[in-house]
């Protein structure tokens, strides 16, 4: 299985969200968009997990103690290699603590935290084909502005990838606070 540990958003932040996409979508073409259910902020990528991974990592993560973390989500933004357009969200002391823990509380299960600095974002859609440099959002105008919200729980997420985008199953809820 293919896992991930992430946060969900409030359904308030995501409404908010999915009505700043539907005023870009007209402009723009040649972009596969994200389920909005889908929306997340990722703590840790796992990747592919055995089964004793597994078995191990529920427990690991249930011992995780934090507090609720207060999220902000920023502007929009462009990962110009990998051709993703984002919203990014802006780290907390509370955010990065939370990260941390899970990369510690996984690492006796055998993954590795990511040698890059903790980006966190949400991921709006991706760029179909090669031509990153073609059809670009521009961010810069009229930035949309969202509510904050305070994330109560943590999910381990499994990932099934399709032609059609990635499809999301939670395998478990972990409380904060």
């Amino acid at each position: 299985m293919r896992l991930f540990v992430g946060i969900p958003l409030s359904a308030p932040v995501r409404a908010e969200l999915e009505r700043a996409v539907a005023r870009l979508k007209p402009n723009l073409s040649g972009w596969r968009w994200s389920d909005p259910e889908s929306w997340h902020i990722t703590l840790q990528f796992l990747g592919s997990t055995e089964a004793h991974q597994f078995s191990r990592l529920i427990p690991q993560l249930r011992a995780i103690r934090s507090a609720k973390v207060p999220v902000r989500l920023g502007s929009l933004g462009v990962f110009d290699r990998s051709g993703v357009f984002f919203v990014d969200v802006p780290i907390s002391t509370e955010l990065t603590h939370l990260q941390h823990k899970v990369t510690m509380a996984t690492a006796p299960c055998g993954f590795a935290a990511e040698s890059r600095p903790y980006r966190p974002h949400i991921t709006l859609a991706r760029l179909e084909g090669k031509n990153h440099a073609k059809n670009i959002p521009d961010t810069s105008s009229a930035p949309p502005q969202f509510s904050t919200f305070v994330a109560g729980e943590f999910l381990l997420y499994e990932s099934f990838l399709s032609p059609a985008g990635s499809r999301y199953a939670v395998r478990g809820r972990f409380p904060l606070g």
